[in-house]
């Protein structure tokens, strides 16, 4: 079927209007895509530095190797400065928590064995370096946003949400 402008007296087809969604936040996108765009943010950017020896560590004591992926570190620092986002007051227990996985021990029965803080404690200080995260003062301490990493985040989030590709 051809253009029905053409039954309507239109010469030409009328444009079509790219809407963009305006207010989006880090809760409004999926945590996959977010996370993977802000660890190549991040490494573009240069705000993070990964440690020397970042090839060779292990991220938690029952890992047998060290990650395959060579950017699991702008991973890691995304997907903790996503989660600090997510709920304020964060601290480095917590994220051991949530990085944490079954220890094999043999013969013995699986248990849950806490991720490697010296990592974590790492990320956040070199996020906190960035103005990304700061400490919070008060209601037992923890990491939260701060408006200039709030910012940041948001309009990664704005981006995928607005299809742009930079």
């Amino acid at each position: 079927a051809e253009y029905m402008g053409v039954l309507l007296g239109l010469s030409a087809p009328p444009q079509v209007i790219k809407m963009t969604r305006q207010g989006v936040t880090v809760k409004d996108v999926s945590a996959d895509a977010f996370i993977k765009e802000y660890a190549a943010h991040l490494k573009k950017s240069g705000q993070i530095h990964p440690p020397a020896n970042h090839n060779v560590i292990k991220t938690a004591k029952f890992k047998e190797l060290a990650p395959y992926d060579p950017d699991w570190y702008f991973v890691r620092a995304a997907s903790i400065a996503r989660k600090v986002y997510l709920r304020r007051g964060t601290s480095v227990g917590q994220l051991q928590k949530v990085y944490g996985g079954s220890e094999r021990r043999g013969v013995m029965p699986n248990r849950f064995c806490k991720a490697s803080s010296g990592i974590i404690r790492k990320i956040l200080t070199d996020l906190e370096t960035a103005k990304i995260i700061s400490k919070v003062t008060t209601e037992g301490g923890g990491r939260e946003v701060t408006s200039e990493g709030q910012r940041t985040l948001d309009s990664i989030a704005c981006k995928l949400v607005n299809g742009e590709k930079k």
